[in-house]
């Protein structure tokens, strides 16, 4: 199996000691502003995250944080080898512009650029940005980009008259290097298609096993039949401290923390969405605030206030390396992770558990070089 790769998460929603809710048409909630997305603050994150190993760190897309593009490209100034995983939305920019900014995105960072596509799965915060496709002529219109996009980095004249996108004698000046993989995910027929097609990486929120076995499979069968090869990456929150019992209480004091009409407003507009993958998120808590832990370590009790990602790992040092390796065990090589607060989290687990994986042959740190090997001995030199 590979070796695994860990990336961090840029709040740039605003961070705080209790959940920020956001994300999927609902507004990030008043924790926000505990400790707002200055670039000062997400520096000192994205500093930590490098020193501790993780290779890259993703910012989120939508109105209720802010924007990715022009937040990395402040924050890569302030760090040195970390990645950043840009969530972007096709219908916001051209595709010939895309790979242009994603061109010169590597340029000046010394090739540092992910890109997490995201179709958007809400039509009306969709609208709001002047997009009024439906949700699977959106899944349409980003085959159609990401086509043309991954034309123009083979330094390809690109021409096509789509359904949706029209571009003619496309090209780029310089072609980015490396050219940035592309993230994706998603969990309808569409988007699976659009996966198999033309990710390097298919990401998953963190279902419980069995259920991201399922669906990675799928997505594998797909792109075998298209010839491709991805890699498989999970989305998760995780909690870890010295004992799970220490982990368990981190959890009840946040749960503590929701207040109910908070929960009921954030339900009541989550229902309301239009992504698969929002509705099985939904389905793993059902509105409730007992009964979280849905799979060993495993707790949805985030998705109470929260769009996107709403489980986190909770528990032990040992029990979380656990849980990773059972994810790697199906197939999930990358782990895209957060904790609330983002930066003593980030501590919590760069500290505890990455030495443990290390030391199971697991995870390498990718910024430090392997100890330099021993000098051979001198041999006297006999004919002297």
């Amino acid at each position: 199996m590979p070796p695994l790769t860990f990336h961090w998460f840029l709040p740039t929603n605003g961070d705080s000691r209790h959940v920020v809710g956001g994300g999927h048409g609902s507004p990030a909630t008043a924790s926000g502003q505990d400790r707002p997305p200055s670039v000062a603050y997400l520096s000192r994150i994205a500093g930590a995250a490098e020193d501790l190993g993780f290779t890259g760190a993703l910012t989120p897309t939508g109105a209720w944080c802010e924007d990715a593009w022009l937040t990395t490209a402040m924050v890569s100034q302030r760090t040195e080898r970390l990645k950043f995983l840009v969530a972007f939305r096709p219908g916001a920019v051209s595709p010939t512009l895309a790979a242009q900014m994603a061109s010169t995105f590597q340029r000046h960072t010394g090739g540092r650029l992910l890109l997490n596509v995201v179709t958007g799965g809400e039509s009306q915060e969709q609208r709001a940005y002047g997009d009024f496709l439906d949700k699977d002529d959106r899944y349409r219109r980003t085959g159609e980009f990401l086509q043309i996009v991954r034309g123009l980095w083979e330094g390809k004249s690109v021409d096509l008259v789509g359904e949706h996108l029209q571009v003619e004698d496309a090209r780029l000046a310089r072609v980015p290097d490396p050219v940035p993989d592309v993230y994706f995910g998603g969990s309808s027929p569409l988007a699976g298609e659009i996966a198999a097609r033309h990710a390097d990486v298919y990401l998953t929120w963190g279902e419980p096993p069995a259920a991201v076995a399922e669906k990675t499979a799928w997505v594998r069968d797909l792109a075998g039949k298209q010839g491709r090869e991805l890699r498989f990456g999970i989305r998760l929150h995780v909690i870890t401290r010295d004992t799970a019992e220490q982990a368990w209480a981190e959890a009840r004091r946040l749960l503590d923390g929701f207040d109910t009409e908070t929960v009921r407003a954030v339900q009541a507009g989550l229902a309301r969405s239009e992504s698969e993958g929002q509705r099985r998120m939904l389905a793993l808590h059902g509105g409730r605030a007992d009964d979280l832990e849905i799979h060993p370590n495993l707790w949805a009790g985030i998705g109470l206030v929260r769009g996107g990602a709403g489980t986190a790992l909770v528990g032990s040092h040992d029990e979380v390396a656990e849980r990773i390796e059972e994810y790697h065990a199906l197939g999930i090589d990358e782990f895209v992770l957060s904790g609330y607060p983002h930066l003593e989290e980030a501590y919590w687990f760069g500290e505890n558990v990455l030495p443990r994986l290390a030391s199971r042959g697991l995870w390498t740190h990718p910024f430090r070089a392997a100890p330099a090997a021993a000098p051979a001995p001198q041999v006297p030199f006999a004919g002297r």
